[in-house]
């Protein structure tokens, strides 16, 4: 090849290089071999185009000195770029480095700090890394990201709100004065509100809103009477979706730590008419979490707690989507439920239970850490699965059906029942602290995602809650519950990793050697 033609075909290959470089910012994809492409947008994702008429433009601000040092803002960028990618055009991903131009502030994104290491003194950094979603004269923020975790569910919840003009809207019903939305779950209405939903806070009697999407009752045995039952029972009627996590059993882990079997005032009887019965008793299992306590002598133990529900992921109905990618659950002092359904076509799905090494206390409910080795009384006789959270779909029986209606003194007179009752659905959980204060001591993030889930299956985004489940984490790594079969595990895996895994490289290298070593004195000969 002469000079010219070296010439020539660098200067061809430059220009090819260029071209392929602005080609890629519109011909882009990124192959994904994870388990369960995990990484790779979910059909409703790539199908958003299909639902957008006007152009979407999405920002991601991120500081520089952020992205200089953490893999993870690259990977949200890939991330968003296959956004706009699958878009058909419909979708505009840009990045910015919110530093000294006033954004940051302008769209409430959520400030971190960062080490920052310079002329040998330690300082702190303030980063940004959220992002804006503007569609028309709308803008929905997410104010901090820092991982793929949900990022998939939170950008294309937004979008899909931002283009139907309609809120992610949802009422948490909290009728013991004891647990509230601000305190006691606090941090469920906090995850909640970060998920995009608006929650309206109801109290015991106030009116239901029909628009409302979904509905969260949130205990109430005790605190729930005719009167707000009605106002229940006429919001399903409506076709109204709602989500009882309910107990039998109330437990004062505050201060005594006694346990008694609750007066029920219509709100069990009336779940029960539904289709789902909650049993009288509590939920002990080996599958069971650690909880830190004093003993007697005021030295600080930790120990399995039998009513603390470690529910495992394999426990889950895959053949639901609310529970096909299960990433398990934490339950508190629950009650086990049964399905009863009516004879009017309801459909009820068992969504998780128990293990099978579970067991029940329906007397004497002695729960103290202290007093475990009353906890196997009944286990020989109640041994078995348990069920622990069910849906209910279909055309719901009224509970209030022939009944006059309740009348309360200094209370507005209730509006009648509709003459045809809608389709609807129910999901029942065992456990009323499932997402209170308690899941923040055993940092049980599942059980928030759980409960978003379950606020979209119930508003009929099912295609949305199949992108959460998608992308749930690994679980817990205390699968095994068996003290032999853990400890068998762990000596293999150590066995694994620092004896055999270490030989097999050297006898792949002794192999390797000899066998060029033999070849080489073929080539001599």
């Amino acid at each position: 090849m002469t000079k010219k033609q070296q010439r020539l075909v660098t200067a061809l290959s430059v220009v090819i290089m260029a071209l392929l470089l602005l080609v890629s910012g519109r011909i882009w994809t990124r192959l994904d071999v994870s388990a369960g492409r995990a990484f790779t947008l979910a059909p409703v994702s790539r199908n958003l185009y299909r639902e957008i008429s006007e152009l979407v433009r999405i920002s991601y601000y991120c500081s520089g000195k952020l992205a200089s040092v953490d893999p993870a803002p690259g990977e949200i960028s890939d991330l968003l770029r296959e956004y706009a990618a699958r878009s058909r055009g419909k979708i505009l991903v840009t990045f910015r480095d919110p530093s000294g131009s006033g954004d940051a502030e302008r769209f409430g994104l959520m400030p971190q700090s960062l080490p920052n290491v310079g002329n040998d003194e330690l300082s702190l950094a303030t980063v940004y890394s959220g992002i804006v979603i503007e569609y028309l004269n709308r803008i929905e923020v997410i104010p901090w990201v820092f991982s793929l975790d949900a990022l998939e569910y939170d950008v294309t919840s937004r979008i899909r709100s931002l283009v139907s003009g309609k809120k992610r809207e949802l009422g948490v019903l909290t009728p013991d004065p004891q647990k509230n939305l601000q305190e006691y779950y606090g941090l469920l209405n906090q995850f909640l509100v970060q998920s995009g939903f608006s929650v309206t806070p109801l109290y015991p009697g106030d009116e239901i809103p029909d628009t409302l999407p979904a509905l969260f009752v949130l205990g109430g045995v005790e605190s729930l009477d005719e009167y707000s039952l009605y106002r229940i029972d006429r919001y399903i009627q409506l076709g109204g979706r709602v989500l009882f996590a309910v107990e039998s059993v109330e437990v004062d882990f505050t201060y005594t730590w006694d346990a008694r079997l609750m007066e029920d005032k219509g709100l069990l009887a009336m779940v029960s008419f539904y289709g789902a019965t909650v049993g009288q008793s509590i939920v002990m299992d080996r599958a069971s979490l650690a909880l830190p306590y004093r003993d007697s002598s005021g030295q600080l133990v930790l120990a399995r707690y039998p009513p603390w529900i470690g529910v495992l992921e394999e426990n889950g109905n895959n053949d639901n989507i609310l529970t096909s990618g299960f990433g398990g659950a934490d339950m508190f002092w629950a009650s086990p439920l049964t399905l009863t359904l009516p004879e009017t076509g309801v459909r009820g799905e068992v969504l998780f239970s128990s293990s099978p090494e579970a067991w029940l206390m329906t007397k004497d409910f002695s729960i103290r850490p202290e007093t475990s080795y009353l906890f196997n009384a009944e286990e020989e006789e109640t041994r078995g699965s348990k069920i622990l959270a069910v849906s209910l779909e279909g055309i719901f029986p009224s509970w209030f059906n022939g009944v006059d209606k309740p009348e309360e003194e200094g209370r507005p007179p209730l509006p009648d029942m509709p003459s045809v009752a809608k389709e609807s659905r129910i999901l029942v959980l065992g456990d009323s602290d499932f997402a209170g204060i308690i899941s923040q001591y055993t940092q049980s993030q599942r059980n928030l995602d759980f409960v978003v889930q379950t606020a979209d299956w119930l508003g009929n985004d099912d295609d949305i809650v199949g992108i959460r489940n998608r992308q749930s984490g690994t679980g817990r790594l205390d699968r095994i519950t068996d003290p032999v079969k853990k400890l068998g595990a762990m000596r293999f895996a150590r066995i694994l990793n620092v004896a055999l895994v270490p030989l097999g490289i050297v006898v792949f290298g002794i192999l390797r050697a000899a066998k060029r070593r033999r070849g080489k004195e073929q080539r001599d000969v």
